[in-house]
């Protein structure tokens, strides 16, 4: 049934009951009308008003459904679907609703694989020309230095060894840099190697207690999964470094059945910000480009966190960096059965 028969139809069931309550009802309207009848009267039309409220709000409910999913759909989130409920023409557009929905999040897929895998090939472009040229650059005026502070006299050498000492320090954060863009012991040593040194470069950078937990027997992952599981890490790295004042991070990298879940758990002060910054959109972009998942929520507790409150609710002292529950980003990603 069309949505205009449909209404039709729903007013057509109050006006007729009206119109039978009147035939059979011994109410009578005098001229002119006394009070009881016109009380009778609009009490008789509050009754059709409400009765007609109920049944078109029952029957426009898939549209009000329809414009709540219109509203908050988002396609870093996909599979949000509406049942075709309801005939005619509201089922039709529903139905539409989430075709279009379907085809937006494969056009965002596409579109979110290329930008990745150009912002990927223009990291490696940028890491190479550091390597080669700054780094090249820095080595051979590290040299020059070097003899040069041999062979000044005492004041003009010491101050040649501190400028050493100051390029010295430079060339390694441009490798530390190159070691960002471009992980190269990603490619030659794979993904649990990578995500220690990561964990450890991070570490020794920011003075935080990384723990790692690895599971001894991963299956061999296809580069870009690997690649997206490194970068989702090494931006939860940071994030926790920047925003969560944190003590202590874990980053764990397990199997589960045909999935492998990465996890990094920090004690910080938890979620605060009820809109996703770009950090966290630009990590969903990367799940979705392998046909993972993403979510972030706050760190679950552990017996240690109940522990600590007990002592404060009894007036003990608690140390420790972190203020709330922490945060917990868990990254899911597809294996295929080739893989395992």
């Amino acid at each position: 049934m069309s949505l205009f028969w449909r209404i039709f139809a729903l007013n057509a069931v109050v006006l007729g009951s009206a119109t039978a309550l009147l035939l059979w009802a011994p109410v009578t309207v005098s001229v002119p009308v006394v009070l009881t009848e016109a009380v009778i009267l609009v009490g008789g039309l509050v009754v059709m008003l409400f009765a007609n409220a109920a049944l078109l709000r029952l029957g426009l409910a898939p549209l009000d459904r329809l414009t709540r999913l219109m509203a908050t759909v988002d396609l870093l989130r996909p599979g949000q679907r509406l049942p075709a409920q309801g005939g005619g023409e509201v089922a039709e557009v529903i139905r539409t609703f989430n075709a279009m929905l379907e085809r937006l999040e494969q056009e965002r897929v596409a579109s979110s694989a290329r930008v990745l895998l150009a912002q990927e090939a223009e990291r490696r472009r940028i890491a190479q020309e550091l390597h080669d040229e700054v780094g090249q650059s820095m080595t051979a005026i590290l040299l020059g230095l070097k003899r040069a502070a041999d062979s000044a006299p005492g004041p003009l050498g010491e101050e040649l060894l501190e400028i050493q000492e100051i390029t010295r320090d430079s060339l390694d954060e441009v490798r530390r840099l190159v070691r960002r863009l471009r992980p190269g012991v990603l490619d030659d040593l794979g993904l649990v190697s990578a995500l220690t040194s990561l964990t450890e470069d991070f570490a020794t950078h920011t003075g935080l207690k990384v723990a790692r937990r690895f599971d001894a027997e991963l299956p061999a992952l296809d580069p870009e999964t690997e690649l997206v599981l490194y970068r989702v890490a090494q931006e939860s790295l940071t994030n926790a470094a920047r925003h969560a004042d944190a003590g202590q991070v874990t980053v764990a990298l397990r199997l589960a059945r045909d999935r492998v879940v990465l996890t990094v758990t920090d004690d910080g002060r938890g979620i605060t910000a009820p809109r996703e910054g770009a950090g966290i959109r630009g990590m969903r972009e990367r799940a979705l480009f392998i046909g993972g998942g993403l979510e972030v929520a706050p760190a679950p507790r552990t017996d240690a966190d109940a522990d600590a409150d007990a002592e404060d609710d009894a007036g003990a002292t608690v140390t420790g960096t972190g203020t709330g529950t922490g945060t917990q980003v868990t990254l899911t990603a597809p294996v295929s059965r080739k893989q395992l």
